[in-house]
């Protein structure tokens, strides 16, 4: 496994990630039926009802590689993601930029949040719509699943959210990227509306860290 760009891909920053693309095509919304709009409408719904949620999470590569951590939400704008197997990279959004740690290289790589699929997410306010194509909706035997796109730039990939019912709560998600690789994330236990320490969305690097103690 390739853990700079799979972990990545994973973690909705495949557009961050310098990977070659797909020819683009036209953005056209899904025709979507009155019960698959309902259904969009209940996940939008659902997503803008999250404040702070906390995970472990699996995470499985297109090559079938088996990653593992800890995700952490606090909308607007701050999340991160520490790997604990198979290498300890992570990414933090501080509210402006998403930053990625490569433990083995000991670099940081970054990006303005808005350039990522990740913006979606970490919005005050999230919309399945406007710059955001829903392209898919399937449902049944208690799950939901919604597939969207970027608007103006198709060819940066696929986000499939999978949502289960009784509760309605996310529990994975799907990215396609541009060379038609999927990798998957399943969170383990999601606990929304928990306290956060505010201090872990920010960048710091551990290599200045050890070097101080």
């Amino acid at each position: 496994m390739k853990p700079l760009r799979t972990l990545a891909l994973a973690l909705l920053l495949a557009p961050f990630m310098a990977l070659p693309t797909v020819p683009a095509v036209a953005a056209q919304p899904a025709p979507l039926t009155e019960a698959e709009r309902a259904d969009v409408a209940r996940a939008e719904a659902y997503l803008n009802g999250i404040g702070t949620l906390k995970s472990d999470f699996l995470q499985v590569g297109p090559d079938g590689g088996v990653a593992k951590g800890t995700f952490a939400l606090a909308r607007p704008g701050r999340m991160r993601i520490d790997y604990t197997e198979p290498v300890p990279n992570f990414i933090v959004a501080d509210g402006k930029f998403v930053y990625f740690w490569d433990a083995e290289l000991k670099e940081q790589s970054n990006a303005p949040i808005g350039s990522t699929l990740a913006d979606f997410l970490l919005r005050s306010e999230i919309r399945l719509s406007g710059d955001v194509t829903v392209t898919d909706v399937q449902s049944g035997g208690g799950v939901l699943e919604v597939t969207l796109m970027q608007t103006g730039e198709p060819s940066l990939g696929r986000l499939t959210l999978v949502f289960e019912d009784r509760p309605f709560r996310l529990r994975k998600w799907r990215v396609l990227d541009a060379q038609g690789l999927t990798t998957e994330v399943a969170l383990l236990n999601p606990q929304a509306g928990v306290e956060l320490d505010p201090d872990q969305f920010f960048f710091r690097d551990p290599t200045r860290r050890r070097e101080r103690d």
